[in-house]
């Protein structure tokens, strides 16, 4: 094996990788954030762990992928550690189908079926039909496929490449001595572990032995401890992502690390007591590609087997490890950490958080912004710092979302994905003005209170009519954002023109009562605070509403299109503002 042949395994290995990466993010995509959803919510038995962990593995293409998620759910609060040990067992399983699709190119035979079942047969084919899809279509999840077809491609291409560049090694009897140092059972499992560990991925360490397999020199002796190790290698990339994490997180890194290492003991000490005993005629036959997935396979699913009886096991072993503090009150959850970083690499699954998130911050917005209303004319100090807090949790929605949105951004979406962020960057801005104005009318309440003084009977229903219309308007544009409905977003803005009719109506009554002398100055200063608070509440929920709606045509001007929907010539509109006028009458 000269130097370009060397070059040659390198280049070969870069495709695989990839391959395997490009193949794996077209899948995510066309998955639409399904499979991330799935495992949020759908763990709530061991079993049912194992298989949507194989699923999801499987689509992926990446059990690395998947644990790495499990580690930012559990670190998030979206899923408890009991439910992560079924579905990294099932990680493990799902990696497997890789195998055995690379196996398919040692395949013998000279029928038309075994050839055309070759990858090398009809790889080229599915390259040829990617590349065009991606060149042609314009709808992404035909483009999402195209990546599909494309990335398995250049997958068989870069393991075709390997297994041409270490071909040589057949001819060189070092190559051979070399293997039989990998008889030991220890060092074989140190060597595959150390290779996965370094490639961050036992899918890729696997095509890598397969290739060697097909010089015919690696001996099912040397192959099963490195395939052993190639298991345990996988696990660095989970502990890795755990770092910074919070306890639980780092638990499951720790689940999936003494998973694999008590499997590997089990499995390798069964099997050289049996062998000793019966001697397995196959040990020291050299190994092929097919051999290779079968030895992954079931190394895979019988400890699985034996383990998932013993899950809760693993999760004291792994409380043992990683031991509570005495205080665990900064690890509490909170909603925020549904933004944990690890969710980038998935960001279909990323957005579908970012959206969570928002409406939680919606939720907080309109609440605390109705908690100051009703603190007009009927002061607490308790309440009002209530009020206040909720405000410091909006400033830091804000400020994590928008982090993590601008951050999201950067990776390759799906131009849904991109729509839908791009319309909660415009969100957040809104949802925390609210908050702001929430502090504000507070502060008007408090000086009501201090100063003891109060609005007539008057004043004080005409601000219960705005207050209700100020309500159903927060009412409206919270349901829009939880349901996306269009047309319900269309009635928000008639809705803020009759609050702004409302405002100018009530400015226009208090003149006249003070001309009559029948209320003060100072009255008239708050209640234009209070007035313009509850104008700007009605102006931020109609922004959010036409974001909406405007964010279908990828369009953010907002402004000309309000000034468009309140042209007189439209009579639904028209329709709309006397119905809610007629409603909200002083």
């Amino acid at each position: 094996m000269d130097i370009f042949s060397f070059f040659s395994l390198l280049g070969g290995l870069a495709l695989f990788l990839f391959g395997m990466q490009y193949m794996g993010s077209g899948l995510e995509k066309a998955s639409g954030g399904r499979l991330e959803q799935m495992l949020e919510k759908l763990t709530d038995s061991p079993i049912k762990g194992v298989f949507l962990g194989f699923v999801v593995t499987a689509v992926i293409q990446s059990s690395s992928a998947t644990t790495v998620m499990v580690v930012g759910f559990v670190n998030s609060g979206i899923m408890k550690l009991r439910q992560a040990v079924g579905v990294i067992m099932g990680a493990n399983i799902g990696t497997t189908v890789t195998a055995w699709i690379l196996s398919l190119s040692g395949l013998e035979g000279d029928s038309i079926i075994i050839q055309m079942l070759k990858p090398e047969s009809f790889s080229p084919l599915l390259a040829l039909v990617g590349v065009i899809m991606l060149m042609i279509c314009n709808n992404s999840k035909k483009r999402d496929i195209g990546s599909i077809l494309v990335g398995f491609a250049i997958l068989m291409y870069g393991m075709s490449a390997m297994s041409a560049a270490v071909k040589p090694l057949a001819d060189m009897p070092e190559f051979g001595e070399l293997l039989l140092v990998f008889n030991n059972p220890v060092l074989g499992v140190l060597a595959g572990a150390v290779l996965t560990g370094i490639i961050q991925s036992s899918s890729a360490s696997v095509g890598i032995l397969q290739a060697l397999s097909t010089t015919g020199m690696l001996p099912y002796s040397t192959a099963m401890p490195i395939i052993m190790g190639q298991n345990i290698g996988t696990c660095v990339t989970a502990i890795l992502s755990s770092i910074g994490a919070g306890r639980n997180a780092k638990r499951a890194a720790c689940i999936h690390l003494y998973f694999n290492i008590i499997g590997t003991i089990i499995f390798l000490t069964g099997y050289y007591i049996i062998d000793a005993i019966v001697s397995f005629p196959f040990t020291d036959s050299m190994v092929t590609a097919q051999g290779i997935a079968i030895i992954h396979t079931t190394f895979n699913i019988t400890t699985t087997v034996i383990l998932l009886p013993f899950s809760r096991m693993l999760e004291k072993l792994a409380y043992l490890t990683i031991r509570d503090k005495q205080s665990t009150q900064a690890e509490l959850k909170n909603d925020a950490n549904l933004l944990d970083d690890r969710f980038l690499a998935t960001p279909t699954f990323a957005i579908e958080q970012c959206q969570n998130v928002a409406l939680n911050m919606a939720d907080i917005s309109v609440d605390s912004i109705k908690r100051a209303m009703k603190l007009v004319g009927n002061y607490s100090e308790s309440e009002a710092e209530s009020v206040n807090e909720s405000e410091s949790v909006i400033d830091n929605y804000e400020d994590r979302l928008g982090t993590f949105l601008v951050r999201l951004s950067s990776r390759e979406l799906s131009v849904s994905d991109s729509k839908i962020a791009t319309r909660l960057l415009h969100n957040i801005g809104d949802l925390e003005r609210i908050s702001d104005h929430a502090v504000n009318i507070v502060e008007v309440s408090k000086e009501m209170d201090e100063k003891h003084i109060s609005f007539s009977s008057e004043a004080t229903h005409e601000i219960s009519v705005i207050s209700s219309a100020v309500n159903e308007i927060l009412d409206r544009t919270l349901n829009v954002l939880k349901t996306g409905d269009l047309e319900a977003a269309s009635q928000i803005e008639p809705l803020e023109q009759v609050i702004d009719s409302l405002r100018d109506e009530i400015k226009s009554r208090h003149i006249d009562r003070l001309r009559d002398g029948r209320c003060t100055i100072e009255l008239g200063f708050i209640l234009a605070d209070l007035l313009t608070n509850y104008e700007r509440v009605s102006d931020h929920c109609s922004n959010l509403a036409a974001c909406l709606i405007k964010s279908n045509e990828q369009s953010y001007e907002t402004h000309k299109f309000l000034s468009e929907l309140r042209d007189p010539s439209n009579a639904e509109y028209r329709a709309q503002f006397n119905q809610f006028a007629a409603t909200y009458k002083i």
